[in-house]
């Protein structure tokens, strides 16, 4: 049997830290500790080449289960839906109603942040809505 790998997300995008810092907030990640041998992340920054600088920005989970998230800036910007999305799952367990005001609530929370609503799809328990990120990338409450 194959054992099982850890493994990380990553976002291409034109500002990784703006991008890391709104996902640390919906997903209830933190940015971890600075490498070692700096005191902080901006001395890390300010040792990095000016053309390094920003280039990159990663987040996680506080309880070791999820995976790092990474963002990466790249010159491109987003040209088509995305091919993976992120499902934030505030909805397990409920049905119906309950369900359905969970991700209500949800929505409303990550609209303030920047996200933007899509649309809300309901479908009994089969309920979700999906949403843009603040550079546009697809996710789902559900």
């Amino acid at each position: 049997m194959t054992p099982i790998k850890k493994f990380q997300v990553t976002f291409d995008c034109a500002e990784p830290e703006r991008l890391g810092r709104f996902w640390c907030e919906v997903l209830g990640y933190v940015i971890p500790p600075p490498p070692a041998g700096f005191a902080t992340w901006d001395d890390f920054k300010r040792s990095q080449p000016p053309e390094q600088r920003g280039s990159w920005f990663a987040c996680v989970d506080p309880s070791g289960v999820g995976p790092r998230l990474y963002f990466q800036r790249v010159p491109e910007g987003k040209a088509a839906k995305n091919r993976v999305h992120l499902d934030v799952r505030v909805g397990t367990g409920l049905v119906g109603e309950e369900r359905l005001a969970a991700l209500e609530a949800e929505c409303a929370r990550l609209v303030p942040l920047g996200a933007v609503h899509v649309r809300t799809l309901y479908d009994g328990d089969d309920s979700c809505i999906p949403m843009l990120d603040i550079e546009g990338n697809e996710l789902c409450i559900d």
